[in-house]
């Protein structure tokens, strides 16, 4: 057997040694996350987990880099979708994988020292650099997956938000109001188009009131985006009336060179549905 896989064995045979003995020092006094967890499953599940990435780690030494690596893909975006995890801090969970690193580090020596015969300095040089190879790529790949992971989850939270956000409120059987509040950014004005026009249709609404009293600042893009949704619905046959239109924003719709010829406007929202009614 050669000195190569004989590591391997060697450190396979430690690995659930590494594990317990990582999860007895593992620090659980923060309550944020997964480790300070006494749910008896969380913590074989966790236990699980930090002896599969050993698995996985270790394989660096007796296979192709690219079969490890994919393994090791598979192992990050199994653990990544953990909620658990996910709620844990990520500076805790990249001070743990050095921490291994540290772990690998330690039992390496071991081996160098009860096989000092055998050894050369550029063998036990090329051990560590492959391991420093393999928790340094896991490093990186568990925290973009980590951030991919995040950032969709906060993008379905904003889109669930924006279209809370933008209720059409039915006023009578042909007739509702738009009362569009906060800052409206270009994801928002896409899905206020989107979700306006289907519920107007869906609503049978021949009359809707547009109301932008609520609304602070609007750029050049998003004025283009709700005029396109007023042509939407003259399209779909809905008549528009415009109510609290801020000087900047009729500014901005004057530069854009958008015409109001057929949409209705008035001051005040009041004004607007008491000369509709």
């Amino acid at each position: 057997m050669s000195e190569t896989r004989k590591l391997y064995h060697f450190l396979l045979s430690k690995a659930e040694q590494m594990t317990e003995e990582w999860y007895d020092k593992l620090d659980k006094s923060d309550p944020s996350g997964v480790y300070s967890s006494t749910d008896p499953l969380e913590i074989e599940k966790l236990k699980g987990q930090n002896f599969a990435f050993h698995e996985n780690a270790f394989r660096i030494l007796i296979e192709e880099e690219s079969e490890v690596m994919n393994r090791m893909e598979s192992w990050i975006l199994e653990t990544t979708s953990d909620p658990q995890l996910i709620s844990t801090p990520i500076e805790f969970i990249i001070r743990e994988f050095m921490r291994t690193r540290d772990v690998y580090f330690g039992f390496i020596k071991e081996f160098v020292d009860e096989n000092k015969e055998s050894m050369t300095i550029e063998s036990t040089l090329h051990y560590y650099e492959l391991i420093i190879k393999i928790t340094d790529q896991a490093i990186v790949w568990y925290t973009h997956e980590r951030n991919r992971h995040l950032r969709e989850k906060l993008r379905i939270q904003k889109d669930v938000i924006n279209e809370l956000s933008a209720p059409v409120i039915a006023l009578s059987d042909q007739t509702a109001l738009l009362p569009i509040v906060g800052e409206l950014d270009a994801d928002r004005a896409r899905i206020l188009l989107e979700n306006t026009l289907e519920q107007c249709v869906a609503k049978g609404i021949s009359s809707l009131y547009i109301d932008l009293s609520g609304v602070g600042l609007m750029d050049t893009m998003v004025a283009q985006q709700l005029f396109g949704l007023i042509q939407s619905l003259e399209l779909i046959g809905v008549g528009t009336t415009l109510s609290g239109i801020r000087p900047e924003i009729a500014l901005t719709a004057i530069q854009l060179g958008i015409s109001f010829d057929n949409v209705r406007i008035t001051s005040k929202l009041a004004q607007a549905i008491q000369q509709g009614s």
